[in-house]
């Protein structure tokens, strides 16, 4: 055979391309109607290259001009999220750095400083986990998991009667990264815990043919249907004088769902309140198991309306 030409200066014969570009030949010259067709393989061939750098350029364009759009929002909410915990820990360090405080006041100063550090813990967790996702970097370990792998951890730390587990031991497991779906339940949780005014926050498993549905029930304020999705976008306040923040935890919760192949969605919780759905795939390990079969329905703990 003959070997293929690797410069230009080693082809016996070449059609352009573009500037950048050559098709090079070697071996007999080209009669008059092959060289006319590789011709047109040119022509074709420029047109495929100039569609690609006319995506590559949109694709660039579009990364740019979303990054754009988190910058200016993350700068415009900075002055007030992240600002206000900083300010309120000053304040206490500097009460406490001046004495003269009883037990009382020392304690309450010592409270603000903690809860303080937690949300600001948290608001850069989610800034990080919100990067992450933006930028595609998630890579979750699907395995066949219980959910009490993701569940119990997620309410580890909660104030006592904060939360109810409702989940039958034998309901399926899932197909999921445990460490992923215990922030996405943990994101869901604390934020109900926050909205919910002291009443207990319910979390129920529902079972499906394909899929178990993890249900977070308040009974908050509840969120207006023409809101709901907005809840889910970075940086999106439904209520500017709430504790909601920035609105990561809801974003962050949702790209982290649909990196493990699930759904998450927010309906009415009956006579008020809010209830997340979040929808996994559903598997059960080696054991035998009829995998179609009903084990672990908890329809009569769902609440009406919330499947």
């Amino acid at each position: 055979g003959v070997d293929p030409p690797t410069a230009p200066d080693d082809g016996d014969g070449q059609v352009a391309v573009d500037d950048d570009h050559l098709l090079l030949l070697r071996g007999e010259p080209l009669r008059a109607g092959d060289r006319r067709v590789l011709e047109a393989f040119g022509i074709q061939t420029s047109l495929v290259l100039e569609y690609r750098r006319l995506r590559e350029r949109e694709v660039r364009a579009a990364l740019l001009e979303s990054a754009e759009a988190t910058s200016t929002a993350l700068l415009r909410a900075v002055s007030h999220d992240l600002r206000t915990p900083l300010a309120t820990m000053r304040a206490s360090v500097d009460g406490l750095r001046a004495g003269g405080l009883d037990d009382v006041d020392r304690m309450l100063l010592l409270e603000a400083l903690a809860s303080s550090g937690e949300q600001l813990e948290r608001l850069i967790d989610n800034l990080l986990d919100l990067s992450r996702v933006q930028a595609g970097l998630v890579r979750p370990n699907l395995v066949p998991a219980s959910l009490d792998e993701a569940l119990l951890p997620a309410i580890v730390g909660l104030p006592a009667g904060a939360v109810t587990l409702e989940v039958a031991d034998d309901v399926p497991w899932v197909l999921t990264d445990p460490g992923l779906l215990e922030r996405v339940v943990a994101n869901l949780v604390g934020n109900a815990v926050r909205v919910s005014d002291g009443v207990p926050v319910r979390v129920l498993a529902h079972v499906g043919r394909d899929t178990v549905d993890i249900l977070v029930v308040d009974r908050g304020p509840g969120v207006r249907p023409e809101l709901r999705e907005r809840m889910f976008e970075p940086f999106q306040r439904l209520d500017d004088h709430g504790s909601g923040g920035l609105g990561l935890g809801l974003a962050v919760a949702r790209g982290l769902t649909e990196a493990l192949g699930g759904r998450l969605s927010a309906e009415d919780t009956p006579a008020g309140g809010l209830t997340m759905v979040l929808t996994l795939p559903r598997t059960l390990p080696d054991t035998g198991a009829d995998p179609a079969g009903e084990a672990g329905r908890s329809d009569d703990a769902v609440p009406e309306g919330a499947r």
